[in-house]
């Protein structure tokens, strides 16, 4: 993995004011040759650092409304086949192996309480879990996002303060 520079936060960012842009666009909009705009574009795909359009996806415009998160414990050993059976539940957004009172915390989507509950369940039933403790979510005050931290690279501070 290399780090993203200047550049790739220009680019970046730019790519969030206008998802749909051109490599063209981008590249005059940007003051960067249209080669130099592709090359960074196919290395932060074949690096990973962009997510698939998908994660941009509202899971309540899916019939998704409810946001929770849950924190599992998992029995020692069988944190392989846990992470396995967990991550195969479709309403699991994102999954985190943490420090604390749990293991694993798990961000999860529902229609409502009722599946959120089924959801839970099905958790809990997976290999490894011991118990759970789940918090919804009531509003997001502030969305997943990278722009600030991409903003702060791509100025001139930000580029010394990544040396």
């Amino acid at each position: 993995m290399r780090p993203l520079d200047r550049t790739d936060a220009r680019i970046l960012l730019a790519l969030d004011d206008e998802p749909a842009a051109t490599v063209v666009a981008l590249a005059e909009r940007l003051g960067l040759a249209r080669n130099t705009v592709q090359a960074r574009l196919r290395r932060l795909e074949a690096d990973g650092a962009l997510a698939p359009p998908s994660v941009r996806t509202r899971p309540a415009h899916a019939g998704l409304p409810v946001l929770a998160f849950v924190t599992l414990a998992i029995g020692q050993g069988e944190t392989e086949a846990a992470f396995a059976e967990i991550g195969a539940v479709p309403e699991v957004c994102e999954m985190h192996a943490i420090t604390g009172d749990g293991d694993l915390h798990v961000r999860v989507v529902a229609a409502d309480n009722a599946d959120l509950h089924r959801i839970t369940g099905r958790l809990l039933g997976c290999t490894g879990v011991l118990r759970s403790s789940t918090v919804i979510s009531m509003v997001e005050v502030v969305p997943l996002r990278t722009a600030p931290v991409l903003s702060a690279l791509a100025s001139e501070h930000g580029q010394r303060r990544a040396r």
